[in-house]
């Protein structure tokens, strides 16, 4: 018998499946905490920082970040185009949550 798979946006506890909905995925974290530590950065600078992401992952990722309200995507009028992505202030707000996450590791790694 199977068991049937849990969605956690149908969790009773509806805050925890509200955040866990903007954190969740193998990028959003790391995505969040380089931008925490590097304030504006551009679209390939952060492709860099982050190292084996293809273009449309990292694309997808931040579109749905920025719907979300946690990144602010600012685009320059100019030749060539320039586009920088920032935390908003919403997004700011989890970066003590990250420090806390990183404590924890810190303390429970073998």
């Amino acid at each position: 018998m199977k068991t049937p798979k849990i969605n956690i946006a149908d969790s009773q506890e509806p805050a925890f499946g509200y955040t866990l909905s903007l954190i969740s995925g193998k990028w959003k974290l790391q995505i969040i905490y380089h931008l925490s530590r590097n304030g504006a950065v551009r679209y390939n600078e952060l492709q860099r920082m982050l190292g084996k992401i293809t273009y449309k992952t990292l694309s997808t990722t931040l579109k749905e970040m920025v719907n979300d309200g946690i990144v602010l995507r600012k685009e320059y009028p100019q030749i060539p185009p320039k586009v920088e992505y920032s935390l908003t202030e919403k997004g700011q707000t989890l970066w003590p949550v990250i420090q806390e996450m990183c404590q924890w590791g810190e303390h429970n790694q073998p």
